[in-house]
Order: structure tokens, then sequence, then C-alpha cells
């Protein structure tokens, strides 16, 4: 069971949902998960977050701007580092995950998370004996 003490890293897709209305139950789950002040996101989850909200929901530059902003001083975030993609490599070699999917459970281990909040990766898998992927949405 996580502790609210706990590192979490939360995924794009759960951050899209707290920025968009299209699905008000699962962006209220979203929220709910997010207040945690020992959490964490990337660079990468930024850079995806970014380019959701454009291409997908149309969203102005300067509310993606704004965005990125607010996500940035509400998150920890991490900057991959060469040692993070190698370390990608690796869990995606031994899993068979993406890349991208990967270099996401690098970071999210980089910081000490236990916790990983995903809704596109398998429920309840344990990462290198270290880091339980959750689906807040089920």
């Amino acid at each position: 069971m996580k502790q609210m003490s706990d590192n979490c890293f939360i995924d794009t897709n759960i951050l899209v949902y707290c920025y968009t209305n299209d699905e008000p139950v699962k962006q209220q789950k979203a929220l709910d998960i997010v207040h945690n002040p020992n959490t964490f996101i990337s660079t990468q989850v930024l850079t995806e977050l970014s380019n959701t909200l454009k291409k997908k929901f149309k969203l102005d530059w300067k509310i993606v701007e704004n965005v990125v902003s607010e996500v940035s001083t509400d998150f920890n975030v991490y900057v991959n580092k060469p040692a993070t993609i190698e370390r990608a490599c690796q869990i995606a070699h031994k899993y068979q995950f993406s890349f991208y999917d990967s270099l996401i459970m690098a970071a999210a281990m980089s910081c000490n998370c236990k916790t990983l909040y995903s809704e596109d990766l398998q429920n309840g898998q344990v990462i290198q004996n270290s880091l339980t992927i959750i689906n807040p949405l089920k």
C-alpha cells in the first residue's frame, strides 16, 4: 500500500486528464492523485503533455505554455540524464516495453518513486522489484 510520504511518479496520460474536460470522472480521479507533495514528473512528461494538449486538444500555445509553467511549479521535475537513458534501454530489453515507456520508468526509479501512476501500462506490474505501476483510473 502506498504511503502519502512515498515518492510517486505521474505519467503524461494522468496529467492530460487534469487539464481536459472530456472525461470528468477520470479528470476527478487524476486530480485526486496529483496532490501528493512527493510527486515527480520528468521533462519527457512535460514535452508529451505539451504535444498532446496542442495536437489532440487544439489548445492555444499560450495556454500550453501556462500549463507547462504551472506543472513545473507544482511537481518535482526530473531531467533525464545519460544514465537514465541507459537504464531505460535495460528496462526495454528486459520487459519488452517501448523505449519511451521505459524512459518514464527509469526516471521514476531515479527519483526513488515506489509508484508510477499510468493508464497505459499494466496495472500492478512491478519493475525491477522497486516500482509498482498503478492505473488509478480503473
